[in-house]
């Protein structure tokens, strides 16, 4: 039987996950946060299924991103649907898709939508301004805030 759990701890739930695996690396405390049959959608490469998929994003940005933070800057709930929209910072000192470090800081928006199931995450679409990241790393001409 599915429980039914409220819209605001939905969002804890979520806040959680923000805290503890993209802000603080700690796969741990995020992994029991997923649901065992979590799944991952976004435009990144995720190599690996899952909760597998996720360890891998968080490891990837973490190491490529300095002191990365990602604060939710909306978040709004709807039956087992949690939406955020986020800013990321950090300093690109490791490899990222492909490109060394730049050293520059970097100020990354996107929006996540997470399905929730019996009090955790079983399923994440995400969509990231990695067009505005690539510009902000000199990779592409442009900068989002000219």
């Amino acid at each position: 039987m599915v429980k039914t759990f409220s819209k605001d701890a939905n969002m804890q739930v979520v806040r959680r996950f923000f805290e503890v695996g993209p802000s603080k690396g700690d796969l741990q405390a995020a992994d029991a946060l997923l649901a065992p049959e979590f799944s991952l959608h976004t435009p990144l490469p995720t190599p690996g299924p899952g909760i597998e998929a996720m360890n891998n994003v968080i490891t990837t940005c973490r190491a490529a991103f300095h002191g990365l933070q990602v604060t939710i800057e909306d978040m709004m709930a709807d039956g087992d649907r949690v939406t955020c929209r986020f800013t990321a910072r950090g300093v690109h000192n490791g490899e990222f898709m492909g490109l060394p470090p730049t050293g520059k800081g970097i100020e990354m928006t996107g929006i996540e939508i997470f399905r929730l199931r019996d009090g955790r995450i079983a399923e994440l679409w995400g969509e990231a301004n990695l067009m505005g990241l690539m510009q902000q790393l000199g990779i592409l001409p442009g900068s989002p805030k000219e």
